[in-house]
């Protein structure tokens, strides 16, 4: 598995993780029912604390991504990649409205709108 960290990124080390196993998992890098490496061998390979892996293991089953099974490790959940898809597609939907309307207010007309959004989509996050 290939984790990159970044020490100047806002969010923690082990938000980096789950994102990024959680990214591997929805584009199915890693299938329903594989293995994860263990806790102490992914802490090792990241050089992090093994609480670190921990809580980022834990952030995945939370969210129904992983599953443990005592003495055998973490697996990826077997659940229904299309509706997560449309969960996030609503809530990103919810948001773009938001910040079209934050726009209209602070009058944007809509094809500067459009325009905005196109630069946006064009550069590198």
């Amino acid at each position: 598995m290939n984790i990159l960290l970044s020490q100047h990124s806002n969010k923690a080390i082990y938000e980096q993780i789950a994102e990024q196993i959680k990214n591997a998992i929805l584009k199915k890098d890693i299938k329903s029912d594989e293995a994860l490496p263990s806790i102490r061998k992914l802490a090792k390979e990241l050089k992090v604390s093994v609480i670190t892996i921990k809580k980022a293991y834990e952030r995945l089953d939370e969210q129904g991504l992983i599953y443990t099974r005592a003495g055998k490790g973490c697996f990826v959940s077997n659940y229904d990649y299309d509706k997560i898809k449309l969960d996030a597609k609503l809530k990103i939907k919810e948001s773009i409205k938001s910040l079209y309307k934050q726009s209209l207010e602070s009058g944007m007309s809509k094809k500067e709108w459009i325009k905005l959004c196109a630069e946006v989509s064009e550069e590198e996050l």
